[in-house]
């Protein structure tokens, strides 16, 4: 398997778990809302507009934060997690080091545009970790 294909497989891995991410996400939005009144009544009827909302949308995020933490158990799986994200950055280092030494020199856009998304990559992740480390 060449460094090219490794990379797409990486990538459509990613482009995956997005995909089943937000779809999830959908799901349970769907969800939340069809056991709530009709929003559009409530929104509409307010003498504030959708701000007067604002109170009861809050407390669907939050609801929604509190049952994401109830299913990631962060304080019980932390060192799990770390290892998972540690794993993943050194597999994007590696994956950039690939792109570096493979530049094709007659389109060297494709490659820097690929270790500029590697390096988005890090990014996250880095985010990821910091929220990791600051859950309770």
């Amino acid at each position: 398997m060449n460094s090219t294909s490794i990379y797409h497989l990486f990538l459509a891995g990613i482009l995956f778990i997005l995909i089943f991410w937000f779809l999830r996400m959908l799901m349970k939005t769907y969800q939340t809302n069809e056991s709530m009144t009709n929003m559009k009544s409530s929104t509409s009827g307010s003498s504030n507009g959708i701000a007067g909302n604002a109170s009861a949308y809050e407390s669907t995020i939050q609801a929604a934060v509190i049952k994401n933490q109830d299913e990631l158990l962060i304080s019980k799986y932390r060192t799990d997690y770390e290892n998972v994200i540690l794993k993943m950055d050194d597999l994007v280092n590696n994956l950039m080091l690939q792109t570096v030494l493979t530049v094709d020199f007659t389109n060297p856009m494709k490659s820097i545009s690929n270790l500029s998304a590697l390096n988005n990559s890090k990014l996250a992740l880095n985010s990821v970790m910091k929220f990791v480390d600051a859950s309770k």
